[in-house]
């Protein structure tokens, strides 16, 4: 642990925030998720507010566990989390950053029109809903049809 002796920026603690990988997926940060809705420093003081994707899910106690034992890395000791439930979270919130890991990593980011337009293997647009349930509540399970691997899809909520 460093200890904290200047002066905090909000900037600066959103970045170590970006490095805290969400448990479910640990290839895309909270921060990317669009989980981390607001930072505010006052001193050495931080708030940080987070949102839920979804009411009760139960990688938000693991999430803020994270989010303070990364700030406390960084001398940061004077944390607090706030909850915030709305407005709900949307993946409207998912960064371009966080969509393209979320592909890299085999899962089909979210799109508007409900399903994924492509395979995150093979890129093949022959695809197939398998589930609506897949993994974690928050995605579906699929398949291509081409390279037949399944793959999740992350939901649009």
């Amino acid at each position: 642990m460093r200890p904290q002796t200047a002066a905090l920026s909000e900037a600066q603690v959103w970045a170590w925030l970006d490095d805290v990988p969400d448990p479910e997926i640990p290839v895309i940060s909270v921060v990317d998720l669009g989980v981390v809705r607001d930072v505010s420093v006052l001193d050495t003081a931080v708030t940080v507010t987070i949102t839920p994707t979804y009411s009760g899910c139960p990688a938000m106690s693991v999430i803020a566990m994270d989010i303070e034992t990364a700030l406390a890395k960084q001398g940061v000791t004077d944390v607090q989390l706030k909850t915030q439930i709305a407005p709900a979270w949307t993946t409207d919130w998912l960064s371009d950053k966080g969509r393209a890991r979320l592909e890299d990593y085999g899962i089909a980011p979210p799109q508007p029109a409900g399903g994924p337009t492509r395979c995150p293997h093979c890129h093949s647009d022959a695809v197939e809903k398998v589930s609506q349930f897949g993994s974690t509540p928050c995605k579906a399970q699929w398949r291509c049809t081409d390279c037949l691997e399944p793959f999740d899809y992350f939901k649009c909520i």
